[in-house]
């Protein structure tokens, strides 16, 4: 048994070798199938890994609530006056709404403001834009925020004292403290020095995919206590004398107000707040009660947005899920097309080699032997065809993860699907002409030229 196994191996790799370009062209329908499958699977492998780390980030039982610059307005009452040309005051979204939360819904366990300031980095003559973040300590646990260093969150007195202290994230350290240990040592933020007492972990994601969660790049940030930000940077709920200059400046000294400046819109408090809410809880049930709470503190006023970072990540998901579905489709044909070019190949093989199929029956080989002669050609021929598609489907792979900025996950269930497929393919489409084959007249056969 094991001889004819092995003599059937050699004759279909002589078969293959001998047509080399035949034999290849007949697999690039398996090449492409299989390589299709294996990228699929890395891709949807590597997006559900992106979605549960951007769970951990975002947090399943979170909700995000973000300002409105441009705000709407919304008539509480039937006698409202529309046409009176005023508009209601709103405070915008503060530090008081996030006490609120926290005290009034019983499901909240805890709230994270954050305030978010486009300002400039400067150390040792190296000047770099980028971001001022006001947390507070909860900020640092709902985000699953680790620390490379240094402290783990503010301490008591930092924040009550609204000390000028800052934790730094992985890129802002790679770029001013390349070469010494940040710990201790002062880095200029605006128009303040703030001294270092934490990095935080290095955190990697497609700009891409930060940009449809909203969630900001927190290795180019630089973190202070809210109390600080407020204090020595920029409080919006306060109107400061240098507010009242600009004004002054933006009205001509008494002639017609320009066209305002679209930073100076915005009018709220905390640019972002991140409430948590108790394991179980309805959130979508929880995300309206802090509309109408908001929609009240704020005199009627819609300034405010609240977001379902689950509802966005299930989208995604949703996304991801119908991509796949595309490339598989597209393996699917591909493997379809490969098994029916295996299948003509080896009929124009058996009319090529009725003689030889003649003299094997002739000289004692049974129709069983014809069979598995066949049958081990074109599982032979799906089964290079398959390594093919492997070393194609990685190789494309990580093209994908490099040049595209798709993350993806190479294993091995999928290169042994690879090769599962591949010989299902080759004995399916290579039965029918090896049983053709083994029908084949003896005597007939000889006499075929």
């Amino acid at each position: 048994m094991l001889y004819k196994l092995s003599y059937n191996l050699r004759m279909a790799l002589d078969s293959i070798l001998q047509r080399p370009l035949r034999s290849f062209l007949t697999s690039l329908g398996i090449i492409f199938g299989v390589g299709a499958v294996i990228a699929m699977m890395a891709i949807g492998q590597g997006a559900q890994e992106e979605i549960m780390e951007q769970m951990n980030i975002l947090g399943a039982n979170n909700l995000i609530i973000e300002p409105i610059v441009e705000q709407k307005e919304e008539d509480l009452t039937e006698d409202s006056d529309k046409d009176d040309g005023s508009q209601r005051f709103s405070p915008g979204l503060t530090v008081g709404d996030a006490r609120s939360f926290q005290e009034i819904i019983p499901v909240v366990e805890r709230v994270s403001p954050e305030i978010v300031l486009e300002t400039n980095f400067l150390r040792n003559g190296r000047k770099r834009s980028g971001k001022l973040v006001g947390v507070s300590n909860v900020f640092f646990e709902h985000s699953s925020f680790h620390m490379e260093k240094g402290q783990d969150k503010f301490t008591p007195d930092q924040m009550q004292f609204a000390d000028q202290v800052c934790v730094i994230g992985a890129g802002v350290k790679s770029k001013f403290f390349s070469q010494e240990e940040p710990i201790g040592k002062y880095i200029k933020v605006g128009r303040n020095s703030l001294r270092v007492v934490g990095v935080a972990t290095e955190r990697r994601f497609s700009q891409a995919n930060l940009m449809d969660l909203g969630v900001r790049d927190y290795d180019m940030d630089v973190y202070a206590p809210i109390e600080t930000v407020l204090l020595r940077y920029k409080n919006r709920n306060r109107v400061s004398p240098s507010d009242l200059q600009a004004a002054q400046m933006r009205m001509g000294m008494g002639g017609d107000e320009p066209a305002a400046d679209p930073e100076t819109k915005n009018y709220h408090q905390i640019d972002r707040m991140t409430v948590a809410i108790a394991d179980g809880a309805d959130m979508v049930a929880v995300a309206e009660i802090i509309r109408r709470m908001l929609e009240r503190r704020h005199n009627g006023v819609i300034d405010t947005e609240v977001k379902i970072p689950e509802e966005l990540l299930e989208q995604k998901q949703k996304t991801t899920d119908m991509f796949n579905l595309v490339l598989i489709s597209i393996a699917a044909i591909s493997l379809l097309i490969g098994g029916i070019g295996i299948m003509n190949i080896m009929f124009a093989s058996v009319m090529e080699r009725i003689k030889e199929i003649g003299v094997r029956l002739a000289l004692g080989a049974t129709k069983r032997d014809i069979v598995l002669q066949f049958l081990s050609e074109s599982v032979t021929l799906s089964i290079v065809g398959g390594l093919l598609g492997v070393a194609f489907g990685v190789g494309l792979s990580l093209i994908i993860d490099k040049f595209f900025s798709v993350p993806t996950v190479i294993s091995w269930f999928p290169i042994l699907l690879a090769f599962v497929v591949a010989f299902s393919v080759g004995v399916f489409f290579g039965f029918f002409p090896a049983l053709k084959a083994a029908k084949q007249d003896p005597v007939i056969s000889l006499r075929h030229d």
